[in-house]
């Protein structure tokens, strides 16, 4: 194996550790800030990946779907958070985990009502279509665009969390929700926009992946357990526990695949343990998570 090989098999770790950092970061920050359980969100993925395809299909651009996905998706968190997410945010782990797992298969559901049950698919745009060389090196253009994107939302997310005002109020409301209403934030409005936002982030990672990868019903349950293993690994609620976790996950799954695909899983699964083992809180909790 030659080094544009290993070079290949680079990209494609980064490639995924985007798409999973792009659904992890809406899980942790929701996870951190409001303590929610929410297990739906994969099925928010699903559901933003057929809003993307519907769009791109109907107004003939797939722009258009990236623009409808996140907004889709963000219009049906509002009504999840109104209808059923605020009623349940004190009721405990184990009921919020209960609920949001039956919101998995009502979503499947709908999907199916809505879309059927057949995979569907749409073409890449046609500015990053076909491949792109650089020292002897072949790879699709289209997944460059996604690791371009995953690094962008990541430094836009890292710049308004840690250098805007709206982002010391998440992190005062991660760190301490209590002591952050005392200080005049209104945290329950900041729940509602984060919740919102996360929503938003799994309906674009919906979007990016359906060129990529076949749209089913079921591609929300097989990305659910990979992105709870980055959020565990990471860290709940924190951007930085977002980044390390997706990256671990992502090239282990990578490189995994094509040295050792026969212990590939056992290693996330192994990594997952020594973590919950060594560091219960993962490896950059955020302070009051």
């Amino acid at each position: 194996m030659d080094i544009s090989f290993w070079v290949v098999q680079t990209l494609n770790g980064l490639q995924l550790s985007m798409l999973l950092f792009l659904l992890s970061i809406g899980l942790t920050v929701i996870f951190g800030l409001m303590h929610f359980v929410n297990l739906a969100h994969g099925a928010l993925y699903a559901f933003g990946a057929y809003a993307g395809v519907s769009a791109a299909s109907f107004l003939g651009s797939y722009w258009a779907g990236f623009a409808a996905a996140p907004v889709a998706v963000a219009a049906a968190g509002l009504v999840l958070y109104l209808g059923l997410i605020q009623r349940m945010r004190k009721a405990g782990p184990m009921n919020q985990v209960l609920v949001t797992f039956g919101l998995i298969f009502v979503f499947l559901d709908l999907i199916r009502l809505i879309w059927g049950d057949f995979a569907l698919g749409v073409s890449e745009p046609a500015l990053f279509t076909g491949r792109s060389e650089f020292f002897d090196v072949t790879y699709p253009t289209y997944r460059l665009f996604i690791i371009g994107l995953g690094v962008l939302v990541m430094l836009g997310l890292g710049f308004v969390l840690t250098k805007t005002q709206i982002g010391a109020m998440i992190r005062a409301g991660v760190d301490n929700d209590d002591m952050a209403s005392c200080l005049g934030i209104n945290v329950e409005r900041l729940f509602f926009f984060v919740f919102c936002f996360g929503c938003a982030l799994a309906g674009l990672a919906g979007a990016v992946a359906a060129p990529v990868f076949s749209v089913t019903p079921e591609m929300g349950i097989e990305i659910l357990i990979p992105t709870l293993i980055v959020v565990v690994i990471g860290g709940l609620g924190s951007l930085k526990g977002a980044i390390a976790g997706s990256l671990l996950v992502g090239f282990i799954q990578t490189f995994g695949a094509v040295i050792a695909p026969q212990v590939a899983a056992i290693v996330v699964y192994a990594l997952l343990a020594a973590i919950l083992v060594l560091r219960p809180a993962g490896l950059f909790p955020a302070k009051g998570a």
